[in-house]
């Protein structure tokens, strides 16, 4: 098993979280290296693109979160084998880190600027993705969104409606999801209720 050290902000949530959960889901032995947002200036300085996540293996670092994830779920079983299946899982994963870049730009915003950006996307795209998100569960059964069980893009959507849900977000309701793609509470609430998930978070609440 190969040398990991996953380098991301110290928070549950972002672009980083999946990856984490998903290693530690699998069992897999990694340095999970957290730092404050004070720090970033420094982190950044050492990273390709002045961007979290990385993933150092071997002590080779590599970026993109979402090519991390995939590589995270290999390693712990949590990604489809059979090519569809790997499609529906990455085409989930996709639509969601989508609607991240669309809400990123608003982080630099404050006032009045930043309410408007976010009512934008709550009026527009968000609904738009999160229903989505919801006939694609719904086809696929209702209870994971590929390969008949928990995967990848399970823990990708799980942690996009914790952190919609809990309010972190100036503007944007924490009712938006009951309200608009129902389903995916669901989702989130069986996740949640995975052993190996409660550990995990259970370990950080000590």
């Amino acid at each position: 098993m190969p040398q990991l050290k996953l380098t991301y902000f110290d928070f549950h949530g972002g672009r980083g979280e999946p990856a984490r959960l998903a290693l530690a889901l699998g069992g897999v032995a990694f340095e999970d290296h957290r730092f404050s947002y004070p720090e970033f200036a420094d982190v950044r300085k050492a990273t390709p693109f002045g961007q979290v996540p990385v993933l150092e293996v071997d002590g080779v670092q590599l970026t993109q979160c979402d090519a991390i994830l995939r590589y995270a779920g290999k390693l712990a079983g949590l990604y489809p084998q059979d090519p569809l299946q790997a499609l529906y899982c990455d085409e989930v994963s996709f639509v969601v880190e989508e609607a991240g870049i669309k809400m990123g730009p608003t982080f630099r915003m404050t006032g009045d600027e930043q309410k408007a950006a976010r009512l934008a996307l709550v009026n527009g795209s968000m609904p738009v993705y999160l229903r989505w998100l919801e006939q694609r569960l719904l086809a696929q059964g209702g209870e994971y969104f590929a390969d008949g069980r928990l995967t990848i893009a399970d823990l990708k959507v799980f942690v996009d409606i914790r952190n919609l849900n809990a309010g972190r977000l100036d503007h944007v309701p924490t009712d938006l999801v009951a309200q608009v793609a129902p389903a995916l509470n669901a989702h989130n609430q069986r996740v949640a209720a995975l052993p190996a998930v409660q550990a995990y978070y259970a370990k950080f609440a000590q």
